[in-house]
């Protein structure tokens, strides 16, 4: 008797766990498209990271080739104009988009990560890792944000590495407050009692039920820190503390066109209008996210 060995389809239990994620996520799409503030703000975001990512294809002309046409107005040559050393602005102002972007993602992505691991080694565990970890989140909450970033970055000297630490540094506190206090309310849910008296062990606890009840928050704070990361970085910029010339910066082009204001007026609108939009992109898309993520206030914009 001869046994054919044939591999069974996978069964639709299998798949069903993607399969949701895929319908919750074009769900989720589809009420903030459905919302005219968050699809203007996915609008903005979406056309300044497409412009950001295909700087080098798009841009005139070289952002630190220099001419003889300083200051020059917008039209001609230079779409936007030029600035003090000649430069166009149009290229600057894209290559900047991509220095800010870069910067305040990675700023984002390393402090969202170590933030949502202190928190939820805080929350969920208690006792003293709690008692270290709230209390120092407590203490750099204490200070003004864009002064701690700057006490930083004078301490270690001006440059991208420098300002990239500072801003991580600046952000980890907001994620791990936020993560605490769902980890808090969570871990007394009766279904994590269960899991507990199953033989769950701590970790798989933590990935099963307190992470993916901190997912909403996390997104929301994700997005509105982009935002603020944005303002800091061209902040910093402006002092002469953020990235270093020629490296296009918004802030550094606002900073260097403030002196010629009297004579032109452009080397500073463009990239003083460039923060602008990002931040109001970026903070539509947030404010959006937070009222589809949260079930209350959906239904409240509903009516």
């Amino acid at each position: 008797m001869v046994t054919e060995n044939v591999s069974s389809p996978p069964r639709p239990e299998q798949s069903a766990p993607s399969t949701a994620t895929g319908r919750r996520g074009l769900q989720l799409l589809r009420l903030m498209v459905r919302d005219r503030v968050g699809a203007i703000g996915l609008v903005i975001v979406l056309l300044m990271t497409a412009a950001a990512a295909l700087a080098p294809l798009i841009a005139p002309y070289d952002p630190t080739a220099m001419s003889s046409q300083r200051l020059a107005p917008p039209g001609g040559d230079f779409l936007l104009g030029a600035d003090e050393a000649g430069r166009d602005l149009l290229s600057r102002a894209l290559y900047g988009a991509r220095t800010s972007l870069t910067v305040s993602l990675i700023v984002v992505t390393c402090a969202g990560a170590i933030g949502v691991l202190l928190g939820l080694l805080a929350g969920f565990f208690r006792g003293a890792i709690d008692a270290v970890i709230t209390p120092a989140t407590d203490i750099m909450f204490s200070f003004p944000t864009l002064l701690l970033a700057l006490a930083v970055v004078a301490a270690r000297g001006p440059g991208t590495e420098n300002l990239i630490l500072a801003l991580v540094i600046v952000f980890i506190p907001s994620f791990a407050r936020i993560v605490r206090g769902t980890a808090l309310s969570v871990r007394r849910e009766p279904y994590v009692e269960s899991g507990r008296a199953v033989g769950l062990s701590n970790t798989r606890l933590i990935l099963k039920y307190i992470l993916p009840n901190s997912v909403a928050p996390i997104a929301v704070q994700f997005t509105t820190s982009l935002a603020y990361a944005i303002l800091i970085e061209a902040s910093l910029g402006y002092l002469g503390l953020g990235v270093q010339p020629p490296q296009p910066s918004w802030g550094s082009m606002l900073s260097s066109g403030k002196s010629f204001m009297e004579i032109s007026i452009w080397p500073s609108v463009v990239p003083g209008v460039c923060i602008m939009i990002a931040v109001l992109g970026f903070n539509l898309l947030g404010d959006t996210l937070r009222d589809v993520l949260d079930p209350r206030l959906r239904g409240r914009s509903d009516r």
